[in-house]
């Protein structure tokens, strides 16, 4: 990371965008949150947006990054549906890699990240700062299918995360454009407005934003068999921390946030939360990180299978009768 003798200003939305790596963890939240019952913070309607902005094999570490929040997410809970993939490249069949079809974030290659279950919503040159802005909108084409859609509404919880390479207020996407602060704050009012997701009377953007301090280097983990870096220590450790939780776990983004030691990330990490009133003790990281599938217990059998079937046997019953009596089917 480049360094700096002075802090780095920041937007009045806290969407400062350092480089290599932005996790952002959105939501709609009032002084009526703080007193939500412990059921009511279970939340069942959570989304992920998770994205890779760099190409090229020497950036294996980001992809790398974002496979590893994929495969938290989706183990915590959060289904497909529900996930944005977007990678700006695809490392697994890149021909240096010498483990094809599979990404690595540790040396003993005990978790390939690219398994049979990775949906991909956006690849290649998919990934560009306007369809990034499209997706968090909802202003897509009519043509653009619900799997590339962030189908929220004001009822969820969205975690944003992004790897790459940037400086002060801006994210690189690939080399060839990118992503100002502005843009991202812009886009979070559209959200709002639009209630795209989780909001009770008063509406704060939440936002503890994690971020890595422009002052210290974001260093990686080296794998000698590839030849690259392949994963930011940061996301290492949000990996660890993660794998020893399930998606029943109490633990707090406030002990997520305090897992960080410097000296082990080798850099210095930082949040705000200055505009979320709710104690980070008091939130789970389920919250954002996982999901908990919503069910309804009857006390009888489901019969709208029934129903269905009942439909198409009758239809099949009609079109039989038709064709016994000599009439046309168009």
């Amino acid at each position: 990371m480049a360094s700096s003798s002075r802090r780095p200003s920041r937007p009045a939305l806290s969407l400062y965008l350092p480089k290599l790596l932005v996790l952002v963890l959105l939501a709609f939240s009032s002084a009526a949150v703080a007193s939500a019952s412990p059921a009511a913070a279970m939340h069942n309607n959570n989304w992920a947006v998770l994205v890779c902005t760099s190409r090229f094999w020497f950036n294996y570490r980001h992809m790398a990054n974002t496979l590893s929040l994929y495969r938290t997410v989706k183990r915590l809970g959060i289904p497909d549906e529900r996930i944005i993939l977007m990678l700006a490249d695809d490392m697994a069949c890149n021909p240096r890699n010498s483990y094809p079809a599979q990404v690595f974030n540790n040396e003993n290659h005990q978790l390939n990240l690219y398994g049979d279950n990775v949906e991909v919503d956006y690849r290649g040159y998919e990934v560009t700062v306007e369809n990034f802005l499209r997706v968090l909108t909802g202003r897509h084409d009519s043509a653009v299918p619900r799997s590339k859609r962030l189908l929220s509404d004001e009822g969820s919880h969205i975690l944003l995360y992004m790897t790459g390479h940037g400086g002060d207020e801006f994210l690189k996407f690939q080399d060839s454009e990118e992503l100002q602060s502005h843009d991202l704050a812009d886009a979070v009012k559209q959200m709002k407005e639009k209630h795209r997701w989780f909001a009770i009377i008063d509406s704060h953007l939440f936002s503890p934003v994690y971020l890595s301090d422009l002052k210290t280097d974001q260093y990686d983990l080296f794998l000698r068999q590839i030849g690259v870096s392949v994963v930011d220590r940061f996301t290492f450790y949000t990996l660890a921390f993660f794998e020893k939780l399930n998606m029943y776990s109490n633990a707090s983004l406030s002990s997520l946030f305090n897992s960080y030691n410097p000296s082990m990330l080798l850099s210095t990490a930082y949040y705000r939360m200055d505009l979320y009133e709710r104690p980070l003790t008091e939130v789970p990281v389920t919250n954002f990180f996982g999901s908990v599938m919503k069910t309804i217990h009857t006390d009888s059998a489901y019969t709208g299978f029934l129903a269905a079937r009942g439909t198409t046997e009758i239809s099949w019953m009609d079109r039989n009768s038709a064709g016994k009596t000599g009439g046309q089917e168009f």
